[in-house]
């Protein structure tokens, strides 16, 4: 599954439990207590129930169109409801890893979803091979109402468990029950290279700042200069962020002192992540590329290693989003995303919809796609 094109822009700071505001609603023994708070919408509810056509949505559905209804009432672009199959992906992206039996899916046409088993993974151990056909997964019949997220979701588990997966080998695809066992697939955030025209300049590209961002950040710059980088780059175009508390770590190695941002819940104190000692990657010569898709944590890092003088930014101004997300778990596994804090950098005041401003701007249209590298080598190497 691709990060990058993940429409998740939001800042996971924390998970914690919500108690069910809307669930049980249409259940009769919760029903006077709802009617209490809300008279309007259990009239609409037992109105349409009695009146219509139609039979009701069976929940959760109707729950979850209540709970999409309330969020548009609120009108803030940021507080989400994420039902359970995404919100399983989401959470294992930002781990850095999964549960899982090693494939690729694709899907062809509806109910048609093949397979494609990653060399020496489980998947292909037990005998799935690539272009078979996936029938049904445990209890889960592939069909074409099933999401690719839900079937993801259904493939994915404790490391340790077995799934049984139904297959079908073309071109008769007749059902063969294989068992596979669940293994740790690790989802990297950091890749990196040495950039073919300059062999000095290491080039990271962050992809999404999850838990383990900071250390994979860490090897990264231990590959590249034993393959003889001096001078770095770190590519975060069109990273949407992650997780705050990985965003400020990450700006924590490149630092020796200073503020990294400050925060403040509504009714809150401001709170202040400081650079408690000297990251390991202090004295590392570097620069950072942005664009407009650079987002949330990925600006902490840009914004706090800009503001204290440790790198220049390249690109265009950033995407602007300042405001901290908690997710909430509820009952059945789906979530509720909601702004409930803004963070800042410290003499940054980019204002509330203007993302960073890089030093080195480029035009938005260029249609070369190395000006952007080309800006970093002449920063890096002192011939700007």
């Amino acid at each position: 599954m691709s990060i990058k094109n993940s429409f998740y822009l939001t800042l996971l700071v924390g998970i914690a439990v919500l108690l069910g505001f809307f669930t049980g609603i249409i259940t009769n023994t919760h029903l006077s207590k709802t009617s209490d708070s809300f008279p309007i919408l259990m009239q609409a509810y037992n109105i349409l129930r009695d009146n219509g056509f139609k039979d009701t949505p069976p929940s959760p559905a109707l729950e979850y169109g209540m709970i999409r209804g309330m969020l548009q009432a609120y009108d803030d672009p940021y507080t989400l409801f994420v039902e359970p199959a995404q919100h399983e992906l989401e959470a294992d992206n930002l781990q850095g890893g999964f549960g899982g039996i090693g494939v690729r899916l694709e899907r062809v046409s509806e109910a048609y979803v093949i397979l494609h088993p990653f060399p020496d993974s489980p998947a292909a151990e037990s005998g799935i091979l690539d272009g078979d056909r996936v029938l049904a997964v445990d209890n889960l019949t592939i069909t074409p109402e099933t999401s690719m997220d839900t079937l993801q979701a259904a493939l994915r588990g404790p490391e340790g468990e077995r799934v049984e997966v139904t297959i079908g080998h073309p071109p008769d695809f007749l059902p063969i029950v294989v068992i596979v066992k669940r293994v740790r697939i690790s989802l990297p955030t950091v890749t990196w290279h040495l950039d073919p025209g300059e062999r000095r300049l290491g080039v990271i590209e962050i992809n999404l700042i999850a838990e383990s961002t900071p250390g994979e950040i860490q090897r990264a710059v231990k590959d590249l200069e034993t393959r003889g980088a001096n001078v770095f780059l770190l590519d975060l175009r069109d990273n949407i962020g992650g997780l705050l508390t990985a965003g400020v770590d990450t700006a924590r190695l490149f630092l020796g002192d200073g503020t990294v941002i400050e925060q403040q819940y509504r009714g809150k104190d401001v709170e202040t992540y400081k650079v408690e000692r000297p990251g390991p990657l202090v004295d590392l010569p570097l620069a950072i590329l942005v664009n407009q898709n650079t987002a949330s944590s990925a600006e902490i890092i840009a914004g706090a290693l800009q503001v204290n003088g440790r790198a220049k930014l390249i690109g265009v101004p950033t995407f602007g989003k300042y405001t901290i997300q908690l997710v909430f778990d509820l009952q059945d596994g789906s979530s509720l995303h909601v702004t409930a804090a803004h963070w800042w950098i410290p003499n940054i005041n980019p204002g509330e919809d203007n993302g960073l401003q890089p030093d080195i701007s480029l035009p938005p249209d260029d249609p070369s796609p190395n000006a952007a590298i080309q800006e970093a080598i002449q920063t890096l190497l002192g011939s700007r």
